[in-house]
């Protein structure tokens, strides 16, 4: 009983305590946001419009730009490569670009200069490319086929098919030894990196396709079709929360207490802890849908939407 009286106590104080946060600042940026990473204090942020904009965090401004070749088509016109995947790690950055195909390039910057790793001649269709060391680069298509690339082998250490389904997200785990896939038909599965084995899969939660996942200290977050956000705990079973939108983005706290959902017509992004389930604060301010949300510590959010804006936030 004890124990029930505390619970219901901290669900009200919530209620009657939970509040509208705005954002703490915005930065424009030069098209619209597809993809954002942060790094040693910097926001690398991929636009359609086929530029990097590389944000300073402390003084919440572009400092340096990344600027990929534009596309010619067939009249003789120039269009801008988007940018639909980025990531970073020891001090490069690898980008998924369009190709004037079906088909995609992907790319590595040092910070000196831009070099075209895979031509779209190798009709690969990656929807993200996530480092996994530093010459190691993990590939998700949208087939639901994982690849590892040897960038200094130029070679394919491995390729599996993950799923008969498309794919919708793929998330690293923080020290980059599992990984996770979701795809369309509501299944998450996890992987071991270096090996391909998969160790787990999650199917309780989700009957349509997962846009996005989040992934953090062995808990696991996801954003559905179905307007549900699973959550598949280390600790605990696994539950779901009921939107009344459909669900476009996930966020997780490092320790994985904390999550954040885009919901609601307003689009705003619902807090709620991921042991209690109790949810709290909303972040108010996106005029489009929200696509990513990263906690970059326990208190501090960066989101973006469909939109040429990145968003900071502070959490109580």
């Amino acid at each position: 009983m004890p124990k029930l009286i505390t619970m219901l106590i901290i669900l009200l104080s919530n209620i009657l305590y939970a509040r509208d946060i705005t954002p703490i600042a915005t930065v424009e940026t030069s098209g619209l946001v597809s993809d954002f990473v942060e790094d040693n204090g910097y926001l690398y942020v991929a636009t359609d419009e086929g530029v990097v904009d590389i944000i300073d965090l402390v003084k919440q401004k572009i400092v340096r730009k990344i600027h990929l070749p534009s596309l010619y088509t067939i009249k003789g016109e120039t269009i801008p490569a988007r940018v639909h995947s980025i990531d970073r790690s020891h001090g490069k950055t690898v980008l998924v670009s369009s190709g004037m195909s079906a088909y995609r390039n992907i790319w590595i910057d040092d910070g000196k200069e831009l070099i075209k790793i895979i031509d779209e001649t190798k009709k690969l269709m990656p929807k993200k490319v996530l480092f996994t060391e530093e010459n190691k680069l993990i590939f998700g298509s949208f087939g639901s086929d994982v690849v590892l690339y040897d960038k200094s082998e130029n070679a394919k250490l491995y390729e599996r098919h993950v799923s008969e389904s498309t794919m919708g997200d793929m998330a690293l785990s923080a020290d980059k030894k599992n990984m996770i896939i979701s795809d369309e038909s509501g299944k998450v599965t996890l992987i071991e990196v270096n090996s391909s084995k998969i160790l787990q899969i999650f199917t309780s939660e989700h009957v349509d396709n997962i846009y996005k996942v989040a992934y953090a200290n062995g808990t696991i977050v996801t954003a559905g079709q179905d307007r549900r956000v699973g959550i598949y705990n280390k600790k605990g079973k696994a539950y779901h929360l009921k939107s009344d939108f459909l669900v476009y983005a996930v966020g997780l706290s490092p320790s994985g207490s904390t999550a954040a959902y885009s919901s609601g017509f307003e689009h705003y992004l619902q807090l709620f802890d991921t042991q209690t389930k109790i949810k709290g604060n909303r972040l108010v301010g996106h005029y489009a849908i929200p696509n990513k949300i990263l906690f970059i510590n326990e208190s501090s959010v960066i989101s973006s939407g469909d939109e040429a804006k990145i968003f900071f936030w502070k959490l109580d």
